[in-house]
């Protein structure tokens, strides 16, 4: 299953989910990360775009909670469903994506 956070609470759901360094997983294209990215507090921010992902899954450590983050939340929403399609059990999707972040947490990423 697959937990909808909106970017005010994942501190929160990260704390519920156990004591492995969570990860937010950037699955936007490298453009759009060099326009806007989160802040790194927390948790280790990774960004590996959608398409790439199946090539680079070694690279995620099953133990640790993982939360994706695109744009808007639609493309996040297929990989983290994609990820517990792969046996990942602790995932979610950050609602509205890094325009949600923007908007509700933090005002200095920039919107696109």
């Amino acid at each position: 299953m697959v937990d909808l956070v909106r970017p005010a609470e994942l501190l929160s759901w990260f704390a519920q989910e156990g004591d492995a360094r969570p990860l937010v997983l950037d699955v936007r294209e490298p453009w759009e990360c060099a326009l806007a990215s989160v802040s790194a507090q927390g948790f280790e921010l990774l960004a590996i775009p959608m398409g790439s992902l199946p090539a680079r899954l070694a690279e995620l450590d099953r133990d640790r909670p993982i939360a994706c983050l695109c744009h808007h939340g639609v493309r996040s929403m297929h990989v983290a469903a994609w990820l517990a399609q792969q046996g990942w059990e602790c995932v979610a999707n950050i609602e509205g994506g890094i325009d949600a972040w923007a908007r509700e947490h933090d005002p200095q990423v920039p919107r696109y």
